[in-house]
């Protein structure tokens, strides 16, 4: 008897590769993709990595696949616009070994800074996309997958979103079966994208999508599900994929389903032949209408984003209110004060964003915890595009504004940002004689998505112990002469550096550094006491906004023990001696 297991998603993504024989697999870090990796490291037989962007990633993963191994990368969906240079590539390429990348989207933005439709991408690119609805489906496209790759010789994207990765349900296990390696066989003009070979090539992608859309027409991963519902005397049914697919059957059991697990190309004549079964049909996919447009495109009347947002995560109850046309006496959320997300208790990125305000400087931000920093108390962030954007935009501004203006200008960014695209960009305003202050904020994780390495750790995602990359070292290397460390905790001394490199005429970096109060081995030895008889209730010591610290009714500070991590900031500000550092 198979043996089963309750799973979230991204754990059965990480079981479907192992079982399809995945030998290596890259990825950076990204809500809500992180757990598939994390997960695939702890299985036996394979090799794992965090590599320091999501294009490092994709190339490793396709030089596996060159050398006939199945390989995946793994990502979020604005991970997958780093990786798209490689990818575009690939697709013309195609797989020797399976090439699989885990892109994982995020309606209703959870966790990300746009609602990006991978969909949309795999249709550029000519990339075919599969597209599961639960755990058990993760695990079977995955390994399904790395099949169509090699059948195909072409990569292959799965698509998940929050809700799948993060929900879970019964999967059945099943043995890793690893296929010999393929042999590696010199092919310049499949291999190498020069312009002959890739005119060359495009033919084949146009020739390789429709024998894929014909494939899919009777392919397992696309199945039609026959009800007999009717709304006013007309038989409905839904076009569906993904994890909408179990909020149609949720909320309309009975209705006739075309259920897509492959997205892209899409299976037309199963469509148009589906079209013809029922009155009146409805496509319901969360985000973008990449299936409506092409059915409507095909001549099929449906019905989609004029009834359905391109917002946001569906729901039953969405369906339930406007295809069903019930009144759920759903109540307005009654108004309750705002709890906006702020910095963890003996977060280093406070007290360097209280100097930052202090000394009234403001912030080019960038991808991490620290964002924070834009919200009120410190309200230091004015920007943040993407990864590594703080440097560039810095330079950006210096370049269209002067040195003088950027004097009241720094840009922050994390120790894992500054490895994935804050580097270039350092390097670019190096080269390009920018002037302007780089504070790299350096907790020694990732810590926004919990806390994975990097190469500045020193550790891998195997647990390996390995030379940490040595930041100050790095950065003079490129020729930046003016480098400070600063302890993040010391805050006249953060201070005194921020006043320093901003009024200096040259590029300069300070490495603000503490670590991440959060990370498991870290040990907090000391704790804050409060001395009530030297307050004077001037509120000084709230003005960091830790949440460690709170009013009495008499306006006295309260110091919660369970929450304080004794890094002293508190301390640093309170000019009567009121609160007090002692030992554990």
């Amino acid at each position: 008897m198979s043996e089963k297991k309750m799973m979230l998603g991204n754990a059965a993504f990480a079981r479907g590769a192992w079982e399809a024989g995945v030998k290596v697999s890259s990825a950076y870090p990204g809500t809500p993709s992180t757990e598939i990796s994390e997960e695939f490291a702890k299985l036996p037989g394979v090799y794992a990595e965090w590599a320091p962007n999501e294009k490092v990633a994709a190339e490793v993963a396709i030089g596996a696949s060159f050398s006939g191994v199945r390989a995946m990368a793994c990502m979020k969906m604005v991970g997958f616009n780093v990786a798209a240079d490689p990818v575009y590539s690939i697709s013309y390429i195609g797989a020797n070994g399976g090439l699989v990348f885990l892109v994982a989207d995020d309606p209703g933005l959870y966790s990300s800074q746009n609602e990006q439709d991978t969909r949309m991408v795999c249709r550029a690119a000519n990339v075919p996309c599969l597209s599961p609805s639960d755990s058990q489906e993760a695990k079977d496209f995955a390994k399904a997958a790395f099949e169509i790759s090699e059948q195909f010789d072409t990569p292959v994207v799965i698509r998940s979103t929050t809700r799948l990765a993060h929900s879970q349900c019964e999967v059945e296990l099943c043995d890793r079966v690893v296929p010999e390696d393929k042999p590696y066989v010199k092919n310049v003009q499949k291999n190498v994208m020069m312009p002959g070979m890739a005119k060359a090539r495009h033919i084949y992608v146009e020739k390789r999508n429709k024998e894929m859309a014909q494939w899919g027409c009777t392919s397992s991963l696309n199945r039609v599900e026959p009800g007999t519902m009717t709304i006013d005397g007309k038989k409905i049914g839904f076009i569906t994929e993904g994890i909408p697919y179990q909020y149609v059957k949720e909320a309309c059991p009975d209705a006739s389903v075309l259920k897509l697990g492959i997205l892209n190309p899409l299976p037309r004549k199963l469509i148009e032949d589906f079209a013809k079964t029922v009155d009146v049909l409805y496509i319901f996919e969360e985000l973008e209408p990449v299936i409506e447009e092409q059915v409507r495109s095909w001549g099929i009347d449906c019905i989609g984003k004029d009834l359905f947002t391109v917002q946001g995560e569906y729901s039953a109850n969405m369906l339930r209110e406007r295809v069903l046309k019930m009144d759920l006496g759903i109540k307005a959320v009654p108004d309750i004060p705002p709890r906006p997300p702020i910095l963890c208790p003996g977060c280093p990125h406070r007290s360097t964003y209280f100097a930052l305000k202090r000394l009234k400087k403001h912030a080019a931000g960038d991808i991490g915890c620290y964002t924070l920093g834009t919200l009120p108390p410190l309200s230091v962030v004015d920007t943040c595009v993407c990864m590594g954007s703080s440097i560039s935009s810095l330079h950006g501004m210096e370049k269209a504004k002067g040195h003088d203006y950027i004097k009241d200008w720094v840009a922050v960014i994390g120790d894992s940002t500054f490895m994935h695209t804050g580097l270039n960009s350092l390097v670019n305003m190096f080269y390009n004689q920018s002037h302007g202050t780089v504070i790299i904020l350096d907790n020694r994780t990732t810590g926004m998505t919990g806390h994975q390495d990097h190469p500045g750790t020193g550790k891998t995602l195997q647990g390996q112990t390995v030379p940490a990359v040595d930041f100050v070292k790095l950065i003079r290397g490129i020729g930046i002469e003016n480098v400070q460390v600063v302890d993040a905790f010391d805050l006249p001394a953060l201070q005194k550096a921020i006043r320093e490199e901003c009024e200096r005429d040259a590029l300069s970096v300070i490495i603000s550094k503490a670590p991440c109060a959060l990370l498991k081995d870290q040990v907090f030895p000391y704790r804050m006491e409060t001395l009530p008889e030297k307050c004077v209730h001037c509120g000084a010591c709230l003005s960091p906004g830790c949440p460690a610290l709170t009013r009495n009714s008499d306006g006295s500070i309260r110091i919660d023990a369970t929450m304080c991590n004794g890094c002293g900031l508190c301390e640093n500000l309170c000019r009567f001696g009121a609160l007090k550092k002692v030992e554990k």
